[in-house]
């Protein structure tokens, strides 16, 4: 199935639909506040610098720490909501990033803006991890709950190319510290407003749960491997000593953390869950293509910035394409496509369209010109992101149980960001070799930039197109709610499964 009940607390029952809907815009504001964040503090961080007197190494930890936290908490982030609450772990990650978000903009030294976006990730982590996982509970039935996981895709995924037009106008018209004022009001009305409009659920308790050995190994692990990612791997390369040292520690934590798991009495990851192959591939689909769209986002803007020539508004100006085309799909027609198809076939159309769009920006030139060479590249992601992710997010909590909802959401969360990383920095080291090495043969400077453009565009639609086979191969359709009516699709796909 591709939803699911709820009997903790939250229930349809409990909330009309027209105030479920309310909840939604609600639980999709707070995922706005953290997605525009990460991209506007990216065309921040020039004037960031200057400000503060960062050099470029120690500039890097103004993004890591927010990764690093965030990364290595989604996922316990996202079993505390099952335990405890997810609204209350909803709003406490409000007040968290949003207090957080104060301290940035007031900070006055490197010190502090780096410790206060360690805290921004904590907050950051704590209210997204839960939040698919109360959408599909406000939402058990298939054609709005298609709906609204279009609406929460699409602000999910889209956010971003919005971030950059907002950083791009508040850091040339004020300046950078508003970045983050912009979020104490956001904060504030969005967390009132959730404790108003979002039923109080009770949470299975700790005592479900209660597996602290496991939370300390999962979230160590997570941490170190998103720090190897970010730091040494990008910054002396996949084989140096310290980045092979780090990364079997994180395989060591994460081995005892699934040997954990099986012996727990009470998991904090139940291993069941992962039985499910809809949801293990959604994930594996998840970090592939988060590694291969998230890493072209920014390595695309360095071609339009250091190639193009274009400023931090330009560029937000130049990606708002993707976001419109996703909007729409997203919004209006996900739904549609995932009741007409089923959401497996949407999600593989998607994700060939995304194949193609990248091979297409392999062919963009030096001199390229924005209609002719990025703009169909721009429209092709908008369109198989718009398509694809809202289907493989209702993939994602297939068969999920109600009391692992959290945790499912969290997983999610938790594989995309984790891909991600390991995207930008596979990407982006590929590119930088690459144009070196051309550069030292002899060829011209922007040629050189540019061809390492084009392997990092290559090597991620080879990446996708992985996620392509998975989604061919792994994953099965879903099957619909208990008591809702198949289409005739649904009915083909299941008989040939």
């Amino acid at each position: 199935m591709y939803a699911t009940t709820d009997s903790l607390a939250t229930t349809p029952a409990a909330q009309g639909g027209r105030s479920r809907w309310l909840a939604l815009y609600v639980l999709c504001a707070g995922m706005l506040m953290i997605v525009l964040d990460v991209t506007v503090v990216n065309v921040a961080l020039p004037a960031i610098q200057d400000d503060l007197g960062f050099t470029s190494s120690s500039l890097a930890w103004v993004v890591n720490a927010y990764l690093i936290a965030f990364g290595g908490l989604l996922l316990l982030a996202g079993r505390l909501g099952d335990l405890l609450g997810r609204r209350n772990i909803f709003v406490s990650g409000l007040i968290v990033f949003t207090g957080a978000s104060v301290l940035c903009g007031l900070a006055e030294s490197q010190e502090v803006l780096v410790a206060a976006r360690f805290v921004q990730g904590v907050g950051g982590a704590l209210t997204s991890a839960v939040i698919l996982g109360m959408i599909v509970t406000l939402f058990p039935e298939p054609r709005e709950q298609a709906k609204a996981i279009g609406v929460y895709a699409f602000v999910a995924s889209a956010g971003g190319s919005i971030g950059l037009l907002a950083g791009g106008v508040l850091t040339q018209a004020i300046n950078w510290h508003w970045i983050f004022f912009v979020n104490l009001p956001i904060g504030i009305v969005t967390a009132l407003l959730a404790v108003k409009l979002i039923e109080k659920d009770k949470g299975l308790g700790m005592g479900r749960g209660t597996d602290v050995p496991g939370a300390v190994l999962i979230t160590a692990a997570l941490m170190v491997g998103v720090f190897t990612i970010v730091k040494p791997a990008a910054e002396l390369g996949w084989t140096a000593p310290r980045t092979i040292a780090l990364g079997a520690l994180t395989l060591t934590l994460l081995a005892c953390f699934i040997v954990r798991e099986a012996t727990a009495a009470n998991p904090l990851v139940p291993l069941r869950i992962f039985k499910s192959r809809n949801l293990t591939g959604a994930n594996l689909i998840q970090a592939l293509s988060a590694s291969g769209m998230f890493g072209i986002f920014f390595l695309g803007s360095l071609y339009l910035q250091r190639v193009l020539g274009y400023n931090a508004l330009e560029i937000g100006l130049a990606f708002l394409p993707t976001t419109v085309v996703m909007g729409l799909l997203s919004v209006r027609y996900s739904e549609k496509l995932v009741m007409r198809f089923g959401p497996r076939r949407p999600m593989i159309a998607g994700l060939v369209l995304i194949v193609v769009g990248l091979a297409v920006f392999t062919q963009a030139p030096v001199n390229g010109n924005y209609f002719i060479h990025v703009l169909p590249v721009l429209a092709l992601l908008g369109l198989g992101g718009g398509i694809c992710f809202p289907a493989l997010m209702g993939l994602s909590m297939a068969d999920v149980k109600p009391e692992d909802a959290g945790l499912a959401s969290g997983l999610i969360g938790t594989m995309g960001e984790v891909g991600a990383a390991l995207g930008l920095a596979v990407l982006a080291t590929l590119s930088a070799t690459r144009t070196e090495s051309l550069a030292a043969a002899g060829k011209p400077a922007l040629d050189a930039l540019t061809s390492g453009f084009h392997l990092s565009f290559a090597i991620a639609g080879v990446i996708v197109a992985a996620a392509v086979v998975i989604a061919c191969t792994l994953m099965r359709p879903a099957r619909p709610a208990a008591g809702a009516a198949a289409s005739e699709t649904e009915v083909e796909e299941l008989a040939a499964a």
